[in-house]
């Protein structure tokens, strides 16, 4: 996510990193490539230039020249203007109003509104422990409806029947009631996107508006669009009473300009940011961590809160029970390990929000994806149980067999055993060091050494 604004960002401000010194010469030369960063990110102009003379203001002040650390103390000025630029903090959804509560999804056709809608009603049912419906006003895109009730069906929340050629506003309305006579809390209505912002397309949706009195209106932008992007959801502002955004695509968006510009030209938060396909693949925006991210920071609170979420925690009192007692960690729990990086959004997800990762090569990045966690797992299926109790078994014969039946080569095989050994070595001494409550908080984060 970002990597091209991470690279530049990071290379501009780490050459003044160590200096215990700063001139003027050096705070211009670093600002002057800050801001070509920022244009080639796709930022808006109006946004560089602010950002850059708010840093410019902070630098040459009394608390950058004067710190001990001059370099690390710009960085830091950077980090707080970037988050104070994406909103300071993140903002939550205002739902405390008479159930149901409505939230009205606007966006152009392909940002990915209807995905959005799925996510964020799954979000809301498992993280906020509400009663969701949703129902799509789009009646025009073929097969929207039949999309959002597939959609609703695989998250397992409600979904109110519409047809195509109804009218919206009286869809809007009926699942509204529905939505109340069935003592649900949130009713999430998917509206129709275009191609382009047409006259037609905002007098329906302003109809919605007012015929729904929505909690929240939220505008999802997909943020490979950069600048275009922004510029579409100041329109939308315009006429509707936007309460937030929601950025999508983000996983794909190597340049980061819309997630840094919309909430200034906008004024209004961004509340969630989507990186995926799956219907996990949302989280709430937090403008600091992002800020940390950007500048190669890492992230390593959402790194928690996702393995608070997601890591099977009676799994993990298991292994730290079985461990503590002496018995030895075997493939079937390395096994196990690997499919819960695999809910955590795999090695891609993870590496995004460990600090340093930024200045890892992209071509080592590039290898460590989620195939290769499901190459790893499908050799440990190969195996028979014995030999996933008793790996010291897999001899030449045995690899051989193991290799085939999970399309992989014996090297393969070998490279796994190797990593399980390193793994498995790691246990160990986290037993003998009594730091059993420490590898039951870790299970989720703990990377197989050698991936």
């Amino acid at each position: 996510m970002f990597e091209n604004l991470t690279e530049r960002l990071g290379g501009a401000l780490n050459r003044l990193r160590g200096r215990g010194r700063l001139t003027d010469d050096n705070v211009r030369e670093s600002l002057r490539e800050v801001r070509v960063a920022l244009l080639e990110a796709d930022v808006a102009l109006p946004v560089v230039k602010v950002f850059i003379d708010r840093v410019r203001e902070r630098a040459v002040g009394q608390d950058v020249l004067k710190s001990l650390t001059p370099g690390q103390e710009l960085i830091r000025v950077v980090r707080d203007e970037l988050t104070a630029l994406m909103g300071e903090s993140g903002e939550g959804l205002a739902l405390n109003v008479q159930p149901p509560a409505v939230v009205l999804v606007a966006g152009l056709q392909g940002a990915g509104k209807t995905t959005t809608v799925a996510k964020l009603a799954r979000w809301l049912k498992e993280q906020q422990k509400k009663k969701v419906m949703v129902a799509s006003c789009d009646v025009y895109r073929p097969a929207a409806i039949d999309q959002l009730r597939t959609l609703a069906s695989q998250v397992e929340v409600s979904f109110f029947p519409s047809q195509a050629g109804g009218a919206p506003v009286k869809i809007a309305e009926a699942a509204i009631i529905a939505a109340r006579q069935g003592f649900f809390d949130v009713l999430i209505l998917d509206t129709a996107g275009r191609l382009h912002i047409d006259e037609k397309m905002m007098d329906e949706v302003r109809r919605i508006h007012a015929a729904s009195s929505p909690a929240e209106t939220l505008f999802v932008v997909d943020s490979m669009a950069g600048q275009d992007a922004v510029n579409v959801a100041k329109v939308f502002d315009e006429v509707l009473p936007l309460t937030g955004v929601i950025l999508t695509k983000a996983d794909g968006d190597a340049r980061g300009g819309a997630a840094l510009s919309v909430r200034h030209v906008t004024g209004k938060p961004i509340k969630f940011i989507g990186s995926g396909e799956k219907s996990d693949a949302i989280e709430p925006f937090h403008p600091d961590r992002m800020a940390s991210r950007i500048l190669g920071m890492g992230d390593v609170l959402s790194l928690i809160e996702e393995a608070e979420k997601k890591v099977d925690k009676d799994k993990a009192a298991k292994l730290a029970k079985k461990i503590s007692k002496g018995k030895g960690f075997d493939l079937e729990d390395f096994a196990d390990q690997l499919r819960e990086m695999r809910k955590m959004g795999g090695l891609g997800g993870m590496l995004d929000k460990l600090p340093g990762m930024a200045k890892m090569p992209q071509g080592v990045k590039s290898q460590m994806n989620d195939r290769e966690l499901i190459r790893l797992e499908a050799i440990v299926n190969s195996m028979t149980p014995k030999e996933r109790r008793f790996p010291a078994v897999i001899k030449g014969s045995r690899k051989r067999r193991i290799a085939a039946g999970s399309g992989t080569q014996v090297q393969d095989v070998n490279r796994l055993l190797k990593q399980f050994t390193q793994m498995q070595k790691m246990m160990k001494r986290m037993r003998k060091r009594g730091g059993m409550a420490n590898l039951m908080r870790g299970m989720g984060g703990g990377m197989p050494p050698g991936l």
